[in-house]
């Protein structure tokens, strides 16, 4: 997926495949969001965001191509058959593996949302709008990719990840 066309990219996540869906989604609003906020920066007067926002579009973009292969274990663990001994266990360590790179891509998020918000309030006027539009995609991302680790790990709630997801949601 490393320099799809657009159309190809919103093509591939429409096809009736099980990847690109919703974490790699998530991830590639979270990097248009950041390359608002790398675009905004540059224009205020201290453009110091601009680099850590352009960090933050190659993570994000790093964990959409991550998400691409999250969940295939999960899927190969459920086709095992329903009497294997071993199938329960392999889907609930599948789904908790797939937790982690949702959980990244929330708090990477979070991060851009933050930049974004300060640029809207503190940056150059004339961009206020890219800047709250960035902040809006950012928390979007951070939503919909805290949901996922929620929907990997629930009937596990004494792992550490759910809450640092559900405090991604609040």
């Amino acid at each position: 997926m490393s320099d799809p066309t657009f159309n190809q990219l919103l093509d591939d996540v429409a096809a009736k495949t099980p990847a690109p869906g919703g974490g790699s989604s998530a991830a590639w609003a979270t990097a248009l969001a950041a390359a608002l906020v790398e675009m905004t920066a540059a224009f205020a007067e201290e453009s110091g965001g601009a680099g850590r926002a352009r960090e933050l579009r190659a993570q994000a973009l790093g964990l959409a191509e991550r998400e691409l292969t999250a969940y295939q274990p999960v899927l190969d663990a459920l086709r095992l058959p329903k009497e294997n001994p071993a199938r329960a266990e392999g889907v609930r360590q599948a789904l908790s593996d797939a937790a982690d790179s949702p959980l990244e891509i929330a708090t990477t998020a979070a991060e851009v949302a933050g930049l974004a918000a300060e640029l809207a309030a503190t940056g150059n006027r004339t961009l206020e709008g890219d800047a709250n539009t960035a902040a809006e995609l950012a928390r979007a991302a951070r939503r919909a990719a805290a949901r996922l680790v929620e929907i990997n790990l629930s009937g596990r709630e004494d792992d550490p990840r759910l809450a640092e997801a559900r405090a991604l949601l609040a």
